[in-house]
């Protein structure tokens, strides 16, 4: 059988430790190497070609190990096979959102990362802060590279011609989630390292992040992970801990092991839309999770989350990301706690269709009312909209709409409705190539009131103040809120008013008008804006100033009526 090891660079700090999978047969000495436990039969020739591909390189083998007789091995002694030795194995960038760059061996500068674009041993790839990439090796390894990260592929190395994969990263910043299959020979290797720790597993599913204050978090959400710190700063006698599925450790600057805690509980996302409409955010909404501290959440494409194009972390359950594109999506969220550590994740589908956006509401205002006779509904158009869908339903749920209707227009008429309270709102409506029609989302209702307009003046109901005062004096019945216009004129047909005022009161008086007859009408509107028709004109006289004894108006020479000094 075969046990693999590590040896930390001349350069590593003296605090380092490692993660194991528990019970995986990894020890700690003193060179990255593959060690193999001779069994009866074995040669060097065969185990040149099982671990290095050829059965040419068995004098390598040899010479490494200082084997006398290379045609007897002795069973049950342990041959050390040199990671170096090992063939080259392959990394492929199956998905890059935004600028992500790599910088390849040998080069002087970062270039765009690709997506199916191979990466090379010792390759450095860097994510910016709204990027995030995922790589595949070649035994099916995924590696999701988060937000705002720095990795570098140390060691891409496999078992022989198409044999278990020998991988380990440097996480320099960042974050990396890591689901690795299980192994069937259980050779498979692969480690993540960062200046404090190493983790070392197959057949699990966790992530490592390297925090700003040189601490690095575990977090295990499927399989077993064992900690240990690194073989020279152990105690003797002590064992690894052992880190299970939805527990996480954090190991501080110093190296320190901290104990094993419960993770989380995954966010309940039950309460959470399957649609979302906004064109341009994508907000959610979470149940506070007890003990959390923070929340991360991912959007991606796929369930698997390798296709990830939004992410961030936020204070508060109420998350807010940049919006994507209409579509279906995966969401993640984890809580995380006050050690940092992310809890276990809720996943959730989601769709999201905010276009055609919808229009803005035009008339009436929120809440406003209009007339059952005359009024309409009006909103904006949007350009490249070929029609609008309006909805008219006395429930906010639009349960049973009273009305359904599309036009090229955007608006409707309300003569159909009976006075009553409503709720409105509209969507736009898109031709696609070929003729389908293509809806967007509905705008937020928006109430509204269909009311009758009030009722107009009764002619009869007009009162002048009397022919023993001089000028124009008029009063008129109202009710509570309405106020008026009113229009006199010299002629019936109102053509050229010589009064039009707005009036709060019912009453109007002047002592200004030359005495005579004059035509008055009356408009009544009530609190809610509505209007009524103008009163049928009534004729009114506009009494003198001076009047003889006899009530006829005194007339000066030039033959104007007389005013009081």
């Amino acid at each position: 059988m075969a046990t693999f090891h590590r040896r930390w660079a001349h350069g590593c700090r003296a605090a380092s430790l490692a993660l194991a999978l528990a019970a995986c047969g990894f020890a700690h000495a003193g060179g990255d190497f593959v060690e193999h436990r001779v069994q009866p039969g074995d040669t060097l020739e065969a185990l040149s070609a099982q671990y290095l591909g050829s059965p040419r390189l068995w004098q390598r083998l040899q010479a490494h190990n200082q084997v006398g007789n290379p045609r007897h091995l002795q069973p049950g002694t342990v041959l050390r096979i040199p990671a170096e030795l090992l063939p080259m194995g392959s990394a492929r960038v199956s998905f890059v959102q935004g600028d992500a760059r790599v910088l390849l061996p040998g080069a002087a500068d970062p270039v765009a990362l690709q997506t199916g674009q191979d990466l090379p041993e010792g390759a450095r790839v860097q994510v910016p802060a709204d990027g995030f990439i995922n790589v595949r090796l070649s035994d099916g390894t995924m590696i999701r590279v988060q937000a705002d990260s720095d990795v570098r592929l140390q060691q891409l190395r496999r078992r022989g011609r198409a044999g278990d994969a020998q991988s380990v990263l440097e996480l320099q910043r960042g974050s990396v989630e890591s689901t690795v299959p299980p192994s069937q020979g259980g050779a498979r290797r692969f480690e993540i390292r960062t200046p404090m720790a190493s983790t070392s597993v197959r057949g699990t599913r966790f992530a490592v992040q390297l925090q700003g204050d040189g601490r690095t978090l575990a977090a295990v959400t499927e399989g077993t992970v064992a900690v240990d710190q690194r073989q020279a700063a152990r105690a003797a006698g002590t064992s690894p801990t052992q880190v299970r599925g939805g527990q996480g450790v954090a190991v501080s600057a110093d190296g320190t092991v901290g104990a094993p805690q419960a993770l989380l509980p995954a966010p309940d996302l039950s309460a959470l839309p399957a649609s979302v409409h906004d064109a341009d955010f994508l907000s959610l909404a979470l149940t506070p999770v007890a003990g959390a501290v923070a929340y991360q959440v991912q959007v991606a494409r796929d369930a698997d989350l390798t296709e990830v194009l939004r992410s961030g972390t936020f204070p508060t359950p109420a998350l807010r990301l940049r919006a994507v594109e209409d579509g279906h999506y995966h969401i993640a969220v984890r809580a995380v706690d006050a050690t940092g550590l992310p809890g276990l994740p809720a996943r959730r589908a989601i769709t999201v269709k905010a276009h055609p956006v919808p229009p803005l509401y035009q008339a009436p205002a929120a809440g406003g009312t209009l007339s059952h006779t005359q009024g309409a509904l009006a909103c904006t158009a949007v350009v490249g909209v070929a029609r609008y869908r309006i909805q008219v339903a006395q429930d906010e749920n639009f349960a049973a709409p009273v009305l359904d209707t599309t036009a090229p227009d955007c608006g409707a008429q309300v003569a159909a409705l009976a006075p009553g309270r409503y709720h409105w709102r509209v969507a736009s409506i898109r031709e696609l190539p070929g003729g389908a029609q293509d809806q967007g989302p509905y705008a937020l209702p928006q109430a509204f009131t269909v009311a009758d307009n009030p009722a107009a003046l009764s002619a009869a109901a007009l009162s002048t103040g009397g022919d023993d005062q001089p000028g124009l004096h008029l009063r008129w019945p109202a009710e509570p809120g309405q106020s008026f216009r009113v229009q006199v004129s010299a002629s019936e047909d109102f053509s050229a008013p010589l009064v039009d005022e707005r009036l709060e009161a019912p009453a109007w008086s002047s002592t200004t008008l030359p005495p005579g007859a004059y035509f008055v009408r009356i408009q009544t509107r009530d609190p809610s804006g509505l209007e009524s028709d103008f009163s049928t004109p009534r004729q009114v006289r506009a009494q003198p100033p001076v009047r003889s004894g006899a009530g006829l108006p005194v007339t000066a020479a030039d033959g104007r009526p007389l005013s009081r000094p």
